[in-house]
């Protein structure tokens, strides 16, 4: 499965191409970024490449034409189990702008109404504060802690946070009140 282009108020998500890899790999290299997403070029056997590809469907993050991060989907296609598995990177200077959970509304929106999906998870990292509040205003709550779920750049094991949405739950897009300058 592959997302089409779809588009928010203010980010587009588009098919992931050969020519984004490096850009990303810069991102995930950068602060605000690296300190949750640890990928290991000697963990797994996989690269870089292969793991921003994903499994599912990566998408590129477009605001204003330039290349904002990373969003991915993978389906359980099984009947009995059927639902949606997000991940997402977003660039240092689009964070704390509403910007992430614009794209996750946007994907999910297009997987209940095309992919017939009823229920949605992601899992940060359980200290990343900002990633868990974006999360939670599309409506991701969370499920539990999973202790010692992953390794962080420091090669400690830390907790993650399992959380889930239902469609029904899925709260719409509100424009964000920023401070005069």
């Amino acid at each position: 499965m592959e997302l089409p282009v779809l588009r928010g108020p203010r980010i587009t998500l588009r098919p992931l191409g050969e020519q984004d890899l490096d850009e990303l790999a810069e991102i995930v290299a950068s602060p605000g970024v690296s300190d949750w997403w640890a990928w290991r070029p000697d963990e797994g056997g996989r690269s870089l490449r292969e793991e921003l590809r994903n499994d599912g469907a990566a998408s590129a993050i477009e605001v204003g034409g330039a290349l904002a991060g990373w969003l991915a989907v993978t389906e359980q296609s099984e009947p009995s189990y059927h639902h949606a598995a997000l991940d997402i990177i977003l660039a240092a200077p689009y964070q704390d702008r509403g910007l992430g959970s614009e794209a996750l509304r946007t994907a999910i929106d297009w997987l209940v109404r095309e992919r017939g999906h009823h229920r949605f998870t992601i899992d940060p990292a359980a200290a990343n504060a900002r990633a868990i509040r974006a999360y939670e205003a599309v409506g991701f709550r969370p499920v539990g802690v999973l202790r010692r779920y992953e390794r962080g750049p420091d090669g400690r094991w830390r907790d993650g946070l399992l959380m889930d949405l239902l469609a029904v739950e899925l709260r719409p897009y509100t424009a964000r009140r920023t401070a005069d300058p």
